[in-house]
């Protein structure tokens, strides 16, 4: 027994199998180990902590965050997975803990965007060779693209069978003709269906025509983090018993206990596990259950589909690009668009950082960091002819990284109505989290961080049941969640 309270295989000499007599005073206070330190992962595990269980938390990397990673490679922070808070309003579950972390928000875009992470006016597009493209035809285009759209409704009110938005797309130019562009016109569109494509971190034959436009996106618009995410993860970390470089291999279920066996062969036997692991990990069978997950949750995890999106930081000693948020750049296919953040408008700091969604973000993957930052530079150079090289680069790997396999999870076509709640829900004492499960923020920090909460709640539930206390826990003490009600959020757009 390690001082925890849980049962560990490291320190105990039943070689993995169970005690045949685990008495109920040996753990006073239930426990539950924690799979997976990303946000959802933490947030579980601060919940639980708070609660007074007794908790571990397993992460297989050498860092917590998961997805959520802030690298200060180059002196200051970047965020190399998620950089945004969608919804910069008080109704986000994010909100009272940035408040009380005091950490400041750089608003992209207002409440009208539902597809894009930037308002228009602070673009500046450029076309394959470097040359600007008009702002008045980037206005055009995108009411027409906004055009293309609402016709897409149309022909989903129509088909009963689900489709993809690209096929619904060429419906549209079939039956509307003068919604095709041709020529710059053409390209601009292209870049628009890019932007798309990078919300879902899919292509669009890949995204589901039902699905696209029924996530519910919290008002305010979204905010980068102008600290990064790492403040975030590291005051719900604090205190809580986290185990790094510990990979699971395998959970199984046995007499209302749960056996979490690690790589290196150490385990934990404990009341309830909560896994929070990537999606993409779950698809890939990288864990084995004992027993087997039932069908139905099998076929959720199949039936979710995972993007990919990739990010190739670039830092430079001299700020050579205009005073804009975002430079995109224009193509015939939507393949070959893309577009750079200008994290100096946000921090200050001389960084920009390309990004990329489906498969070419997959694509991306195959270069080595130093080809992935030249071709990044290949298009600076083209925009900007007295582009300086940079003094360092970062070049993210989300798809090939085998503990996420996949930047986050996205609507397939065909995708079954109930594939949400199937993937949440509990099989025994075993709960599942990550944003993935979340129903109404999949995709994003705060619907992670609300399904790790929720997970911890019903886990808590469940194990309190059993002793006749069911006194649910809060996150935060009163006297915290007064304070930070308090403070306001810290927004700019400089």
């Amino acid at each position: 027994m390690d001082s925890s309270g849980l049962s560990d295989g490291s320190n105990s000499g039943i070689h993995g199998v169970f005690l045949p007599h685990f008495e109920r005073q040996q753990l006073p206070t239930p426990s539950v180990v924690v799979v997976g330190g990303g946000i959802s992962g933490i947030a579980a595990a601060r919940a639980l902590y708070d609660a007074s269980f007794k908790v571990i938390l397993l992460e297989s990397r050498d860092r917590l965050g998961g997805r959520v990673h802030t690298d200060h490679t180059f002196g200051c922070p970047v965020d190399m997975g998620a950089s945004w808070l969608h919804g910069v309003c008080n109704e986000n579950s994010l909100a009272p803990l940035i408040r009380s972390l005091r950490l400041p928000l750089y608003r992209t875009s207002g409440d009208n965007s539902v597809l894009y992470d930037h308002d228009l006016e602070s673009y500046a597009l450029f076309d394959i060779d470097g040359r600007q493209v008009p702002q008045q035809l980037v206005i055009e285009v995108e009411e027409i693209f906004k055009r293309i759209l609402k016709e897409t409704e149309k022909v989903r009110d129509e088909h009963a069978n689900d489709m993809s938005v690209h096929q619904a797309i060429s419906i549209v130019f079939n039956r509307c003709p003068e919604l095709r562009q041709e020529g710059l016109a053409y390209e601009v569109l292209q870049w628009y269906i890019c932007r798309m494509e990078a919300w879902f971190a899919a292509d669009a034959n890949m995204i589901s025509l039902k699905s696209w436009d029924q996530e519910h996106v919290l008002s305010g618009g979204h905010g980068l983090m102008v600290q990064g995410y790492y403040p975030l993860i590291k005051a719900l970390a604090k205190d809580i018993d986290i185990r790094l470089n510990h990979r699971v291999k395998k959970i199984t279920q046995h007499c209302n206990k749960v056996m979490v066996s690690v790589e290196d062969g150490s385990y934990f036997i404990t009341d309830a596990a909560i896994v929070t692991v990537p999606l993409g990990v779950l698809k890939a069978n990288l864990i084995e259950f004992e027993p087997k997950l039932p069908e139905w949750k099998l076929s959720a995890i199949s039936d979710m589909g995972v993007g990919i999106e990739n990010k190739i930081a670039l830092h430079f000693d001299r700020v050579f690009w205009p005073n804009v948020e975002l430079l995109g750049i224009v193509a015939p296919t939507s393949y070959a668009c893309g577009y750079f953040l200008n994290l100096h408008k946000a921090t200050g700091n001389p960084i920009l950082v390309y990004m990329a969604a489906g498969s070419f973000a997959n694509d991306l993957e195959k270069l080595a960091d130093k080809e992935a930052a030249d071709f990044a530079m290949m298009h600076l150079k083209r925009m900007f002819p007295d582009a300086t090289e940079p003094i360092q680069y970062l070049v993210s790997h989300w798809g090939t990284d085998p503990d996420s396999l996949g930047a986050y999870s996205c609507d397939l076509v065909g995708k079954p109505v109930d594939v949400y709640e199937k993937l949440q829900a509990p099989v025994g004492n075993l709960y599942f989290a990550g944003e993935a499960t979340s129903i109404d923020h999949s995709g994003s920090v705060h619907g992670a961080f609300s399904a790790g909460i929720n997970a911890a709640k019903e886990c808590q539930r469940r194990l309190l049941g059993q002793t006749g206390n069911l006194n649910l826990f809060q996150l935060m003490a009163r006297e915290e969640v007064a304070e930070a009600i308090a403070v306001p959020l810290q927004i700019s757009r400089i």
